[in-house]
C-alpha cells in the first residue's frame, strides 16, 4: 500500500484502486476527501474532523462509508448504513483494507476537560493510527503513525510510547502546531524512539507518500 500524509492527523493509504482516508481535519490537504472510499475518524475533536466537508462528501459520493466512534457517527445518521460505530475489539473490512479497532478513550488533557472516546485504526495488520491517545494494540505493529506534538502530550511520553509499541518504523504525525523550528528540534529527539526492535522513525512532509 501507499501511504501519503497530508497534513496534522490525517493520511491516505492507497491499495489495489481504493482509497482509504484518516482523520480529515482542518489543518489537512483541503482536497483530503477526493476519490476517498472509505473514511475512518479516531474521535470527535475539531482537529480531526470538518463535519460539513465530509457530510458534503459522503452526500457527492454514495458509496462512501463512515467508521467512527459513536459521537461521530450520530452527526451523521442521515446517510444511514453507510455511517458505522466502532469500538475496541471491532473488526471488518473496507475499501479492501482489514482493519482492527483498538483503544476507547482520549488521552488526558486537564482533570478538568472530560474525556471522550477515542478508538484507533491498525490497517491490514501493517499501520497503525492511535488517533489522540497512546494506546498499545495487543497484535504487532509494522508501521506506526507517532503523535508527536498535543496539548495532550509530553516528549517523554511520546519516546515511551513508540518504544513499548516496538514497530519496524515509524512516521510521525499530528504535528500541525509544530513550527519549523519546532520540526527541527523534533528530528533530534525522533531517534530516541527507536527500541529494541531498531526501529527507524521519520517525519514525512505534507502531501508526501512511501510505499509501504
Amino acid at each position: 500500500m501507499r501511504l501519503t500524509k497530508l497534513g496534522h492527523a490525517c493520511v491516505r493509504l492507497d491499495k489495489d484502486g481504493a482509497v482509504l482516508v484518516i482523520d480529515p481535519g482542518p489543518f489537512s490537504d483541503p482536497e483530503a476527501l477526493a476519490g476517498a472510499n472509505a473514511v475512518l475518524i479516531t474521535h470527535e475533536h475539531f482537529d480531526h474532523l470538518v463535519p460539513d466537508k465530509l457530510s458534503a462528501a459522503l452526500a457527492t459520493d454514495p458509496s462512501l462509508q463512515l467508521w467512527s466512534t459513536e459521537a461521530v457517527a450520530s452527526q451523521f445518521a442521515a446517510y444511514g448504513n453507510r455511517v458505522h460505530t466502532v469500538t475496541h475489539g471491532d473488526a471488518f473490512t473496507t475499501a479492501g483494507f482489514g482493519v482492527h479497532v483498538y483503544g476507547s478513550e482520549h488521552a488526558v488533557l486537564h482533570q478538568d476537560i472530560p474525556i471522550i472516546a477515542n478508538v484507533g485504526f491498525l490497517l491490514d495488520g501493517d499501520v497503525f493510527h492511535p488517533g489522540d491517545a497512546l494506546t498499545v494494540p495487543e497484535d504487532p505493529v509494522r508501521t506506526l503513525l507517532l503523535p508527536v506534538n498535543a496539548p495532550w502530550l509530553k516528549l517523554s511520553e511520546m519516546i515511551d510510547y513508540a518504544r513499548t509499541v516496538a514497530p519496524q518504523r515509524g512516521y510521525g504525525i499530528h504535528d500541525a502546531l509544530l513550527s519549523t523550528i519546532g520540526h527541527q528540534v523534533l528530528d533530534n529527539f525522533l531517534p530516541m524512539a527507536t527500541g529494541a526492535t531498531g526501529a527507524t522513525f521519520a517525519q514525512l512532509e505534507d502531501g508526501s507518500s512511501i510505499d509501504l
